[in-house]
């Protein structure tokens, strides 16, 4: 046997083996599809790949070959994802509006093989996830420039569902109108809430009134089905485009620094990882004096930061409130165990909403 027929040998033989791994990786690429459908996680985790890549290639002794096969590598993740995007084609994703509102702008990015589904409220959005019409929703849970979703935080509260991840979106909101209107003959402007807050300092300036609508989708379809000049939507190019209507201006914020936090809501508790420093929980606490300071102290005691804490009514007896924190640290670590255990003395009631990694910007 010559020299190329003994390397052609080893070629076959080594490709064999391989076929059978990657059979195996590719199945095990479909176990995380499912369970990242099951637990409401996007398919994207750049900072998990470099640390596969940094890892496996360190297995590679000769330097020659070290740089093909990080390439290698990356084909092979790119193929796992294109696999895992193929499965994930059917997964529903419920979010408060209609085409063209910011949380479906938002759910686009973060699943976009999904079939996002609009709703017409928050509740409704996280009802069909509840009773399984869809697999996870998105829903807004705090803007930083008008505050927190009131309405979404109670359902976090009295709801089932858990977080698995928070993402954090840019918001620009436009003057938006039907074709030949100009700034000049807009008297009147209509969004969500929230928007309309966002824009306030801008609304004052022009003296234009204001009317509520569910969201900033259903404004910009409003203001095209009225065909009124005089009538403005605040909102996004994308409802823009999608209604018909025309940029009148642009940026029309306060905050140059305008963006909201959305948390993807799903039915099952994503396992907590050791690589998770981030982590919220709801409690209440215990009618006695001190009860909030101590239980304040708990989670400084055993190593934790407190980034937020804020009360919300729970709206089953006057002047009872309950308590959404967000912190730092892995709450599945023996300190976090040891918080959680002093916790529960001085809470009457404390739910783990979510544990991940960190908050991503989409």
């Amino acid at each position: 046997m010559t020299e190329l027929e003994k390397a052609r040998q080893i070629i076959n033989d080594v490709d064999k083996q391989m076929a059978a791994l990657f059979e195996q990786r590719m199945d095990a690429a479909r176990m995380v599809a499912h369970y990242k459908k099951e637990h409401g996680l996007k398919i994207d985790d750049f900072a998990r790949e470099e640390q596969l890549v940094a890892r496996n290639s360190a297995l590679i002794k000769d330097e020659d070959y070290k740089s093909y096969y990080v390439n290698f590598l990356r084909e092979t993740i790119n193929l796992s994802k294109q696999l895992q995007h193929r499965l994930l084609d059917g997964m529903r994703v419920a979010y408060s509006g209609v085409e063209g509102a910011f949380a479906n702008i938002v759910a686009e990015r973060i699943f976009p093989d999904a079939n996002c589904v609009g709703y017409p409220n928050f509740r409704t959005a996280y009802n069909a996830v509840v009773n399984g019409e869809c697999d996870c929703a998105v829903l807004p849970i705090e803007n930083s420039f008008n505050g927190d979703v009131g309405k979404v935080m109670d359902l976090s509260f009295f709801g089932s569902l858990f977080v698995n991840g928070l993402y954090e979106a840019e918001i620009v909101q436009n003057l938006l109108a039907v074709k030949g209107a100009k700034i000049d003959d807009i008297k009147q402007v209509i969004s969500h809430s929230q928007a309309l807050g966002q824009c306030a300092t801008y609304i004052d300036k022009h003296g234009f009134k204001t009317v509520e609508a569910v969201n900033t989708a259903v404004a910009a379809k409003t203001v095209a089905e009225s065909g009124d000049k005089t009538v403005a939507a605040i909102g996004s190019e994308e409802a823009a485009e999608k209604f018909g209507l025309v940029k009148l201006e642009a940026h029309i914020n306060e905050s140059n620094q305008n963006s909201t936090r959305f948390a993807v809501f799903s039915r099952s508790e994503k396992a907590h990882l050791p690589t998770d420093n981030h982590f919220i929980m709801l409690f209440t606490v215990n009618n006695a004096a001190g009860s909030l300071g101590k239980a304040v102290s708990v989670i400084g005691e055993y190593g934790f930061n407190l980034k937020a804490l804020k009360s919300r009514p729970t709206k089953e007896l006057v002047w009872d409130y309950y308590f959404y924190a967000e912190g730092e640290g892995n709450i599945d670590s023996e300190e976090g165990k040891k918080m959680l255990g002093e916790l529960s003395k001085c809470c009457s009631n404390l739910k783990i909403l979510g544990s991940f990694e960190k908050e991503i910007k989409v």
